[in-house]
């Protein structure tokens, strides 16, 4: 049997996992059984999602706060009802069990268990505020962790600006949301809410499987990593290879005086935009090399990230949805995990190669997306306290609010001026497209921690992202020090770049 446990020493992979790939060079894996999402039976025991690992993690350690997910509807028109309001949120806590789930330490490691509705005690409080005090409000709110092993990971408050005005804020624990949950839980907050302000029940569909049913379903696709044929040692072999050798930290240029660790994952935003000419070369480039948009900018991330660290070997990541079935579509429930890639500058002769590689090592994450964090650091040499990585970039694409369907009120999404940054560079950046599907721009922001960076250094290296970007978008594809070189808030042509170079 494989030991899962077994780490790599000097570059090289552990004994136990040598032994397996040299077996998996001459036998074929054999086919997993076919497994359906479907209602099943629940045991005693509902053991956690591969997703929810890392948080309960980093929950168990004390940094529960900084994964509190936050979000405010502002809802105005004619005679909100508050009462309402509140009857829909017990209602969507009813539909949605993940909003009342707690995470308790059992024989069996953390579980999941979700509470009868009648065990339910949500923390909701309505209150009068002033709009100049809003986003203290909001933020004292999100602040506060969640203790999951006791409480629903949820709380919400109704801060009322006018008879006609209100903001709803929610706080939910990431364990128990992801990005993607927000439309579904908007949604049947909007439906609850005009059933319980005419008093009849909500008309929607019920629900074709529960997140229970999901965590034990992925479960059994993947197996035991005591079983060393199942597909979660196989995914932990691949990761275990593919990270053997890298480099353990990258070093980037710090604040010499470093702020005050009180609170590291305070953050701050630097907006990113790019205007449609150049959403349109991106695309031209992707589609040359048989790629995606998000693979030709996760390259001049990786570009950008090396440039930045002084290091040919860099990791980045992203985020993958995880919502691998229809069936998921309409459920509340944290399904996202990060997956990540390695590239290689120094194995890259031009942009093309680059491209290249970045879409084999994307294509490769994308197909071993649920080796948890915190296992896979126990198989890699490095010091457990250092992060997996520390940039990521995410790209989503935009879709178009849907109706409310209610002509009385409207809801819309407000900020809530929450900013944790929880890595070092991250970039989150949304695709737009016209409606006919022309390219319309890209745009979204960086998010630095504040007591890593100051704002001067995170500023180059968005500056430096955007060259890059530029250059590419451009045409330019030749060889990679040109783009490794690219500075300042304009980006040079390819010429100019190749000149300053030399």
């Amino acid at each position: 049997m494989v030991d899962p446990g077994v780490g790599i020493r000097s570059g090289v992979v552990g004994r136990g996992f040598a032994v397996a790939t040299a077996r998996a060079e001459a036998v074929c894996f054999p086919v997993p059984p076919a497994v359906s999402l479907e209602p099943r039976p629940r045991p005693a025991h509902v053991p956690l999602a591969p997703a929810q690992e890392r948080m309960w993690q980093a929950a168990a350690h004390g940094c529960s706060a900084d994964w509190n997910v936050a979000r405010a509807l502002r809802i105005r028109g004619a005679g909100v009802d508050v009462t309402a309001l509140r009857g829909a949120l017990e209602l969507v806590v009813e539909r949605h069990e993940p909003l009342r789930t707690r995470y308790p330490v059992t024989e069996h490691g953390p579980v999941q268990q979700v509470l009868d509705v009648s065990e339910v005690v949500l923390d909701i409080a309505v209150r009068p505020v002033g709009r100049d005090a809003l986003d203290a409000e909001i933020a004292d709110l999100a602040a506060r962790p969640f203790d999951l092993t006791r409480d629903p990971p949820l709380r919400a408050r109704v801060f009322v600006l006018g008879p006609d005005d209100v903001v709803l804020a929610l706080v939910v624990h990431h364990i128990s949301v992801d990005g993607r949950s927000m439309t579904p839980l908007t949604r049947d907050l909007v439906t609850a809410y005009l059933a319980c302000h005419t008093g009849t029940p909500p008309r929607w569909e019920p629900l074709p499987v529960t997140y229970t049913d999901y965590t034990l379903w992925k479960h059994a696709q993947l197996g035991e990593f005591t079983d060393e044929w199942s597909r979660a040692t196989h995914q932990l072999r691949y990761w275990a290879n593919a990270l053997a050798g890298r480099p353990a930290l990258l070093e980037f240029p710090v604040r010499q005086r470093s702020m005050s660790a009180s609170d590291p994952a305070a953050g701050a935003l630097i907006p990113v935009a790019f205007d449609a000419a150049t959403h349109a070369g991106l695309l031209r480039l992707a589609q040359d090399r048989r790629a995606s948009l998000f693979m030709v900018l996760q390259a001049a991330f990786a570009v950008t990230v090396g440039a930045f660290a002084r290091c040919a070997d860099v990791t980045v990541a992203t985020a993958v949805s995880g919502r691998d079935h229809r069936l998921l579509d309409d459920l509340v429930g944290n399904f996202s995990d990060d997956v990540l890639m390695r590239v290689r500058l120094d194995r890259a002769a031009d942009v093309d190669e680059l491209i290249d590689q970045v879409r084999r090592v994307a294509l490769a994450a994308y197909a071993h997306p649920d080796t948890p964090n915190p296992r896979l650091k126990r198989c890699l040499p490095q010091d457990a306290a250092l992060p997996l990585f520390q940039a990521t970039l995410v790209l989503q694409k935009s879709t178009r609010a849907e109706p409310t369907g209610a002509q009385a009120f409207s809801v819309t999404e407000v900020p809530t001026g929450v900013i944790r940054a929880k890595h070092d560079l991250e970039f989150g950046l949304t695709a737009h497209y016209e409606n006919h599907g022309a390219p319309a721009g890209v745009d979204g922001a960086f998010l630095y921690p504040l007591a890593r960076f100051d704002p001067a250094t995170a500023a180059r290296f968005v500056d430096r992202f955007r060259a890059v970007v530029a250059l590419l978008a451009d045409g330019y594809r030749g060889p990679l020090p040109p783009l490794l070189a690219t500075t300042g808030r304009r980006a040079p042509s390819p010429r100019r770049a190749l000149r300053a170079l030399a």
